[in-house]
């Protein structure tokens, strides 16, 4: 079955003047643009294409890569508004639609919001909604704590952050794991910190200090070993390029640096660290 607003690997089995056709199976063919055409496309090659509705909701393919999926979030800005609600940029020719009732607060134009991205049952269109919590789940019994995830921060709470927590759950992240400043609509790697009582998600930037500590070092030696044994990072370095280079603060860096240090594994310096010989 062609899956509607993802991508599809589909055969070509027909060409003409206006582009191909792709063999979609129980759906029909799927025309797929000349202008989307890459060189060179002959009948039974295999595409990859993402596949939505045109303006006429007729099923269509397009090589063009939205910025995101059905079944997926992502910080969209706002392009146009009329009647039928707010439309999107999402990367495509045809603009993504977020009905009035799908919005959390009215959407303006200029300003970019975090949705999700699905297909209305009623309709089989692809929308929006910034309702995140009326299609995301807030409570899980299958993550587990330390496991890696990847977050996009959604809103602010007294408390902390709230993010959105690999495209399917909202989880809390309180200001004391947040170790620097973050951005509504930021994409960044983070961790479970805890499942509570009520199945809720705590998440956080870091592991707990011990394992943090544990794989800091070794992704350090390695590092190390594929930089001919030297790095201009030091304990000395500005937060910012720590981060870049390991995704942990200044404070769990330096830790680190002081672990392999008294384990005689690296000589520290006033401008460069590098492996002990």
């Amino acid at each position: 079955m062609v899956k509607l607003g993802q991508y599809n690997r589909l055969t070509v089995i027909k060409q003409v003047d206006f582009g191909v056709f792709l063999d979609g199976g129980e759906t029909g063919n799927i025309l797929l643009p000349k202008r989307y055409l890459p060189r060179a496309c002959e009948l039974g090659d295999e595409l990859d294409v993402f596949i939505y509705l045109d303006s006429e909701d007729e099923i269509i393919a397009t090589t063009e890569e939205p910025y995101v999926q059905v079944g997926e979030c992502a910080h969209l800005k706002v392009t146009d508004i009329n009647d039928a609600g707010a439309f999107l940029d999402w990367g495509l020719s045809k603009d993504l639609l977020v009905p009035y009732n799908e919005q959390h607060k009215p959407m303006e134009v200029g300003k970019s919001y975090v949705v999700c991205v699905y297909t209305d049952n009623y309709s089989d269109r692809i929308v929006a909604s910034s309702r995140l919590s009326r299609h995301l789940q807030e409570e899980s019994g299958f993550f587990k704590p330390q496991q890696p995830v990847k977050l996009l921060i959604c809103g602010r709470s007294d408390m902390g952050y709230k993010a959105v927590v690999n495209h399917s759950h909202l989880a809390l992240l309180y200001k004391d794991d947040a170790f620097k400043p973050l951005k509504y609509g930021q994409k960044i790697d983070g961790y479970i910190k805890t499942i509570r009582s009520d199945h809720k998600i705590d998440v956080s930037l870091q592991l707990p200090p011990i394992q943090q500590r544990a794989q800091l070092t070794e992704q350090i030696i390695a590092h190390l070993e594929a930089n001919d044994g030297v790095s201009t990072l030091t304990d000395k370095s500005a937060p910012d390029a720590i981060y870049h280079q390991y995704n942990v603060s200044k404070g769990a860096y330096k830790k680190a640096l002081g672990s392999l240090y008294k384990a005689k594994r690296i000589i520290i310096e006033r401008d460069k660290i590098s492996l002990t010989q």
